[in-house]
């Protein structure tokens, strides 16, 4: 594995570091009691975050799996009830069964019929509406992913599924942790997405920087019974002005440089399909995810020009951030691409046990 550099770090958005402004930061940072909601810069961080999407209050969580099952959770009353979400959605892949243990929920996971998104039409196929048969389990909320695999969801898609979800009664939930990158690359703000959801967990470490930590944010209510969920799950910190303080930096100064993310992403893209490979998905953000079953690329021969060039990767997705640079960037594109080259000559021409698709991560 190549020495440790978040420069040189494309297997996840979650490799960045926190700033040297960042850690000068902690030495101002207030240090009251935040179970208590007593530490000033955890309420002004949770304030600034609810504002922002529009919402009335925030609850800040020590991470995005945490603010999602408690959000679920709290949105979810009189079992027997199921949650409908992305087959691909974090909160039913890579959330360690929570919504099955946590909430005792039976998940509806959905396949997009175009590839990239459910739309409203694929939600009403799915749907258990409440109609008084006893054999099934209703669904009590929809959970969206945004961006999920790094495309945005269309607002208009957005808007006809939040109609859809007032005629019927049934919260709208947003796995928001790269909302961040979505609302960059579209132009929608966060309070046009706080219009369209009930509840949003908003990711502070993934592309910002931030050491640790999401928020959640939705009503008053909402935030309180939130916040019962939390203190359960064990997610009361006491001294959570430190890294408060450091994510209020992160987004100041670290959501500007987002873009540039998104364009060296377009730019790796660009250069791999222009040799020929496949992607699962189209490129919108800071991903490229490639079609491992028509490019794929042995995962042994990768390591290997991974080393060669000094780049930290996964065969099946090549993450962005704004502390990658560009040398970097130009050895990532020569190390999947010479991968790419040695694992056709061998005949690898399927997916085999040595070829995979990165892992999530929260």
């Amino acid at each position: 594995m190549p020495k440790y550099s978040s420069s040189n770090e494309f297997r996840s958005d979650t490799f960045t570091t926190p700033t040297q402004s960042m850690l000068e930061t902690v030495f101002q940072a207030s240090v009251g009691d935040s179970v208590y909601s007593e530490d000033d810069d955890t309420n002004a961080l949770e304030k600034r975050i609810a504002e922002l999407t529009g919402k009335e209050a925030g609850l800040y969580c020590i991470s995005g799996t945490l603010a999602n099952q408690i959000a679920v959770r709290t949105n979810l009353v009189n079992p027997p009830y199921s949650v409908l979400c992305d087959h691909r959605s974090h909160i039913y892949v890579h959330e360690a069964a929570g919504l099955a243990t946590l909430s005792q929920a039976m998940i509806v996971p959905v396949v997009p019929s175009n590839g990239c998104y459910m739309t409203l039409e694929d939600i009403q196929k799915k749907i258990n509406v409440d109609d008084g048969d006893i054999h099934g389990a209703p669904t009590r909320l929809i959970s969206l992913e945004n961006t999920c695999h790094g495309v945005v969801y269309p607002i208009e898609e957005l808007r006809r599924i939040r109609e859809y979800c007032n005629e019927t009664g049934i919260p709208l939930h947003c796995d928001g942790a790269r909302l961040w990158n979505a609302s960059v690359a579209s132009g929608v703000s966060f309070k046009e997405y706080g219009e369209i959801f009930d509840s949003i967990s908003i990711c502070l470490s993934k592309s910002l920087g931030a050491p640790i930590g999401s928020v959640l944010v939705g009503s008053k209510k909402f935030i309180k019974k939130a916040n019962h969920w939390r203190k359960q799950n064990g997610g009361g910190v006491r001294q959570s002005g430190l890294l408060a303080r450091m994510a209020d930096v992160a987004i100041t100064e670290n959501l500007p440089e987002i873009v540039k993310s998104h364009q060296m992403a377009k730019d790796v893209a660009d250069f791999l399909t222009g040799k020929g490979l496949k992607l699962a998905e189209p490129c919108q953000t800071n991903f490229v995810f490639l079609d491992v079953e028509k490019s794929p690329i042995d995962l042994d021969i990768l390591a290997k020009y991974g080393e060669k060039y000094n780049v930290r990767v996964w065969p099946g997705r090549i993450s962005f951030h704004f502390q990658n640079d560009q040398e970097s960037v130009e050895n990532v594109k020569k190390a999947f691409w010479d991968a790419y080259q040695e694992t056709q000559k061998l005949g690898l021409s399927n997916v085999t046990s040595k070829t995979y698709v990165s892992p999530g991560e929260k």
